[in-house]
Formats: C-alpha cells, sequence, structure tokens
C-alpha cells in the first residue's frame, strides 16, 4: 500500500490521474474514442463477456460516454471506470472498474478488460491493484470480489496474483451468448489485502 495514497484520496473520488510505475490511470476523454474502439472490437477480447464486441465508432462513442460519466463512486451503486493509459505506447490500453455493491455489508467488486497485445505484461494485475486502494483505503470496505467466465483462465490468473481466493465455481449458472457458462467467483477481505499489499503508486 502506498505511504502516501491516502493523502491523495477523499472518501469516495480519487484525486486524478493515479500513477503507477508503468501505468497512468484516469478518467475517460473524448480523446479516448479511438483507443476505446481499438480494444473492445477484437471478439477475443469479448468472447467471455455478456457484451458484443463495439462494432465501430457509434458503438464505441456511446459506450466512452457512459465511462466518462463513471469518476466517483459516493452512493450504492456507483461505479468509476478508469482509463489505463500506458506511456511507452502513448495510448490506453484498457480499463479497470470498482462497483460499490453494498454501502450497509461493506462490499465492493471490481473489474477489468485489456487489448490483447497488452495482456500477459502484468498491466491488468497492476492496474486492478490500485482499484483494491480505492475500495479498502479510500472507502473502508471489508470485503471485494471479481468474477470471471471459468474459460478465463488468464483473468483467473489475475485475481489470484492480486491475493484473492475463489470461493465459489458456480456450475451453468448463466446463459450468456447462447450457452450455459460456470462462472468462478474470487474475493478478498480488508485483513487479507492488508497483510499481502504491495506498493503501487507511483
Amino acid at each position: 500500500m502506498a505511504g502516501n495514497f491516502a493523502d491523495t484520496m477523499t472518501a469516495v473520488k480519487p484525486s486524478y490521474p493515479l500513477l503507477t510505475s508503468r501505468l497512468i490511470l484516469r478518467p475517460f476523454e473524448s480523446g479516448d474514442l479511438d483507443d476505446l474502439l481499438a480494444y473492445m472490437s477484437p471478439p477475443e477480447v469479448s468472447r467471455y463477456l455478456y457484451t458484443e464486441p463495439l462494432a465501430d465508432r457509434a458503438a464505441a462513442k456511446e459506450n466512452l460516454g457512459r465511462k466518462m460519466g463513471a469518476i466517483q463512486a459516493e452512493n450504492e451503486g456507483d461505479a468509476i471506470f478508469l482509463a489505463v493509459y500506458l506511456p511507452e505506447a502513448e495510448r490506453v490500453i484498457g480499463d479497470v472498474m470498482f462497483y460499490y455493491t453494498s454501502r450497509g455489508h461493506r462490499q465492493g467488486e471490481i473489474g477489468f478488460v485489456f487489448h490483447p497485445e497488452f495482456q500477459g505484461r502484468g498491466f491488468a494485475t497492476e492496474a486492478a491493484r490500485v482499484v483494491l486502494e480505492i475500495g479498502f483505503q479510500g472507502l473502508q470496505l471489508h470485503r471485494m470480489v471479481a468474477r470471471c467466465d471459468a474459460r478465463n483462465l488468464a483473468s483467473a490468473r489475475v485475481m489470484e496474483r492480486l491475493g484473492m481466493t475463489r470461493e465459489a465455481h458456480l456450475v451453468e449458472n448463466e446463459f450468456v451468448k447462447g450457452e450455459w457458462t460456470d462462472e468462478f467467483v474470487y474475493a478478498i477481505r480488508r485483513g487479507e489485502w492488508e497483510a499481502s499489499a504491495q506498493p503501487v503508486m507511483a
């Protein structure tokens, strides 16, 4: 856990941008349209998601508009979407998400999606650690979860590198894109995160 992170946070809204050793996490901007389309249009990116690949710039513009407005989590049900910008590539390579699922039970959920060209290099893990900090340090949550299609082993490995534990393997629990699918549910509690958290912010 970065020593100066608490100083740059309010209870519900990060002080942007958030910097790691390799990445810049910030709200989406109108100029991110082409980058968003680039990483959300390949079929392999959406294979295990509920959504279909973005078909064109019009679809990307609609998706971008929703994400641009999601920058703070004050109330239950709020979401934060952050663009993950890689300076060495001079582009947004993916995004990470925080969803405030329960104020009373102090719980949240994280998610992430990245361009295939930049997968397998630890970027998703690096960016998702920041999202855990938003939940645990910024909102003082008790527990955070992440879910993935059981066939999406790459995402499952990211969750495990984050220190999350697989708590459930739900068998054919959802009908997605014409087929019954299994789902993994991972979770980490505040005490576990505090014991294993590594410095993230640069």
